[in-house]
C-alpha cells in the first residue's frame, strides 16, 4: 500500500454540472439492465465500467464519469432491482458479481477499468478476483468490505429487520409514510458530509430518483434482501472458505485505488484503510471531512486521484502528456 498520487487539477476540464448522461435498456439473459454511457472525448480513450452502492444508481457516477471522458470511455449499470433496471430473482453479491462479469463479456469492452462504491465495491472486488483478466485497474470509492461493528454504521439501525419475516412489507410500509422530498434529504444527509458541495441540480436529480423509486413496487423488496445478501457475506468472510471477500480481495491483481472519507456514516472508516493494506497492489485516498460518496461529494478530488493511478500504471488516454 502506498499514498494515492493526485495529479494537478488543471489536467481535468473545467468544471460544469452535467446532466445525467443518457442511457438504454439492454436485455441481457432475459433480464433489463439499464446503462448509462459517458461518451469518451479521445478516440484512444480506454472502456471503463461504473457500479453503484446500495440504494444507489448509475447517475450517482454522472460528474466523475464526465471528468475522467478524455482518457476513460464510460458505462455505468443500475443493479437488478435499482434505477431503472428490471427486479432480479436473488439479491446476494455474488448474484450482482456475476451480473458485472456477464454484462462485460457482454458489451466485449473488457479489460476495463472497474469503479465501484460501498456495494459496488464489494462486487467489484469479486469480479477483480475471480475474472482479472476482465479488469485493467480497480477504483473502490468506500468498498463496503466486511465489518462486524455496526455501531459505527447508520445501517445498523436496520439489522432488526432483517429478522422479521417479510421485513420487505415492512420497508415498503415505511417508505409509504415518507414524502419524496423528506426521503432524499435523508438519503443526503446519510451519505454526505457537507451538503453545501451539492449543487441544486443534483439535489433535484436526487429528488427525481426517489420518486422513480416510489413508482417501482419492487424497490423495498430490493433493497431489503440486497441488504441482507451484503450483511451475509460479511459474516461469511470472517468464517473459513474461499468466499471471504477479504481473502478474494488478498488474490486481486489489478492495480487499485483505494478512496475513503473520513466522515463516512455508512461504511466503517476503517474498512477502506484495510482494503489497501490487503489488496497487494494498491494506493490510499482518505478524505477529511468527506463522507460515503466522494465521486459525488468532491468528484474532482477522487479524478485526480485516478488520473494518477492511470499515468503510474500506464493505462488512459494523455500517458505522454501527463507524465510531462
Amino acid at each position: 500500500m502506498k499514498p494515492a498520487t493526485l495529479l494537478p487539477d488543471r489536467l481535468l476540464p473545467a468544471h460544469s454540472v452535467p446532466p445525467p448522461w443518457p442511457g438504454r435498456e439492454v436485455r441481457l439473459d432475459g433480464l433489463l439492465t439499464y446503462v448509462r454511457e459517458t461518451p469518451a472525448t479521445r478516440p484512444d480513450a480506454e472502456p471503463a465500467l461504473y457500479v453503484h452502492g446500495l440504494g444507489g444508481s448509475s447517475q450517482n457516477w454522472t460528474d466523475l464519469a464526465g471528468l475522467l471522458a478524455d482518457r476513460l470511455d464510460g458505462q455505468a449499470i443500475d443493479l437488478p432491482g435499482f434505477g431503472r433496471s428490471e427486479p432480479g430473482q436473488r439479491y446476494t453479491v455474488p448474484v450482482f458479481a456475476q451480473r458485472v462479469i456477464r454484462w462485460i463479456e457482454h458489451s466485449d469492452r473488457g479489460p476495463v477499468h472497474l469503479f465501484g462504491n460501498s456495494l459496488g465495491g464489494a462486487i467489484s472486488v469479486r469480479v477483480a478476483a475471480l475474472r482479472p483478466d476482465l479488469v485493467r485497474t480497480l477504483t473502490l470509492v468506500s468498498p463496503a468490505l466486511p465489518f462486524l461493528d455496526f455501531r459505527r454504521s447508520l445501517q445498523g439501525r436496520m439489522l432488526p429487520l432483517l429478522a422479521i419475516p417479510r421485513g420487505e412489507r415492512l420497508a415498503a410500509w415505511r417508505l409509504a409514510q415518507l414524502a419524496p422530498e423528506v426521503m432524499a434529504q435523508q438519503a443526503m444527509e446519510a451519505c454526505v458530509a457537507d451538503l453545501t458541495r451539492i449543487s441544486d441540480q443534483r439535489r433535484r436529480e436526487a429528488l427525481e430518483e426517489i420518486r422513480v423509486r416510489y413508482e417501482a413496487e419492487h424497490y423495498a423488496a430490493a433493497y431489503v434482501r440486497t441488504f441482507r445478501g451484503l450483511v451475509s457475506s460479511f459474516l461469511r468472510s470472517y468464517l473459513p472458505g474461499s468466499e471471504s471477500l477479504w481473502r478474494m480481495a488478498a488474490t486481486v491483481r489489478a492495480p487499485t485505488l483505494v478512496v475513503g472519507g473520513r466522515q463516512d456514516r455508512l461504511v466503517d472508516v476503517r474498512v477502506a484503510p484495510q482494503t489497501a493494506r490487503v489488496i497487494p497492489d494498491s494506493r490510499l485516498l482518505m478524505l477529511d471531512g468527506v463522507g460515503h460518496v466522494a465521486q459525488l461529494e468532491v468528484p474532482r478530488l477522487v479524478a485526480r486521484a485516478v488520473v494518477g493511478l492511470l499515468t503510474e500504471t500506464g493505462d488512459g488516454a494523455h500517458r505522454t502528456d501527463l507524465a510531462g
